[in-house]
């Protein structure tokens, strides 16, 4: 009887240990433009209409990180359309889901704009802007939950990305043809894109602005050259306030490069502090130093400037003994 116990547990450890694993996926799709999530899984996998539904039933589609099993699931461009090997979420009553203890929610995203089309959220240090297929939690998916609990079926849609690190202003559409239009004119239309830095030494130039070229080494960094076969970076920047050791720095960008800033400030021997990846040696704010503190852009059809901004972290006023206006 002890023996039969024992096995038993150990069985169940052994499960749980399984189903805490990584999810496999099979297949990732890039959405090019609107679609229904049905419609668009007929045309990627080329399956019978019924197998491509059972994949939803089984909860085994996931776009932008959320398991989704609506068949009619508007899509819209930039979206990632994932299928797992196995299904995402066991069945409630299974025994060994309550072995696993029920994951606590780890970030509140606070809610700096919100109306019939746009929410704007400050995204806090450490979480994605989207999932990746090493970790789920993002600020879509909290989001997502946030507007389905107002109204059944209702979905963010994402205008845009900050890093992981990096903590500040990121703005969804809640309505798939304001999304449309803003997506297809972001670069015209997004009039200001401000960032707090917190840097290594004493800069030389108060302002400037930085010019270069970036590029990306198989090990996935990113770096600055004046080689133009890579993407152009255009950073401006202001000194706030600076002491023996850090400067505070007011950035606009131009173009929105992966890791531009982080990139171009390493390029002139300044990185961002907490920036082990891009050459940082110090660490006094226990983050990155990059705050995304504004967006400011133009509505497509009514012309309106709607701004958006999170205020500067309190740790990167303490940090130079000066405050921030």
């Amino acid at each position: 009887m002890q023996r039969k116990l024992f096995d038993k547990k150990s069985k169940e450890r052994e499960q749980v240990r399984v189903d805490t694993r990584l999810p496999v996926f099979v297949a990732t799709y890039k959405v090019n433009h609107s679609d229904e999530l049905l419609e668009f899984l007929l045309k990627k996998r080329k399956d019978s209409r019924n197998n491509v539904k059972n994949l939803l039933t089984r909860k085994l589609v996931l776009v932008n990180g959320s398991v989704i099993t609506q068949y009619n699931f508007p899509l819209a461009k930039d979206d990632e359309v994932k299928i797992s090997k196995t299904p995402m979420k066991s069945s409630p009553s299974n025994k060994l889901q309550r072995a696993i203890p029920p994951a606590r929610p780890k970030f509140s995203l606070k809610i700096l704009f919100e109306n019939d089309e746009l929410i704007a959220v400050e995204k806090p240090v450490g979480l994605l802007s989207v999932e990746s297929d090493k970790e789920s939690d993002c600020a879509f998916k909290e989001v997502m939950k946030y507007l389905s609990a107002k109204q059944k079926n209702a979905r963010p849609y994402l205008l845009h990305r900050i890093d992981k690190e990096t903590s500040g202003v990121l703005l969804f559409a809640k309505d798939i043809k304001i999304h449309s239009k803003l997506k297809m004119r972001w670069n015209e239309l997004v009039k200001t894109r401000e960032y707090y830095a917190v840097v290594e030494g004493v800069l030389e130039k108060k302002q400037d602005t930085l010019i270069s070229y970036l590029k990306e080494t198989q090990s996935n960094l990113m770096y600055a050259t004046q080689d133009p076969t890579g993407q152009k970076a255009i950073t401006h920047y202001e000194v706030v306030v600076e002491n023996a050791e850090y400067s505070l720095l007011r950035v606009r960008i131009d173009t929105g490069r992966k890791n531009q800033i982080r990139v171009q400030f390493l390029s002139i021997g300044h990185s961002v502090v907490g920036d082990e990846k891009y050459g940082s040696q110090h660490d006094p704010l226990g983050r990155l130093g990059l705050h995304a503190s504004k967006i400011e852009l133009e509505h497509p059809d009514s012309g309106e400037l709607l701004s958006f901004s999170a205020p500067v972290p309190l740790t990167f006023r303490a940090l130079l003994k000066k405050t921030v206006r």
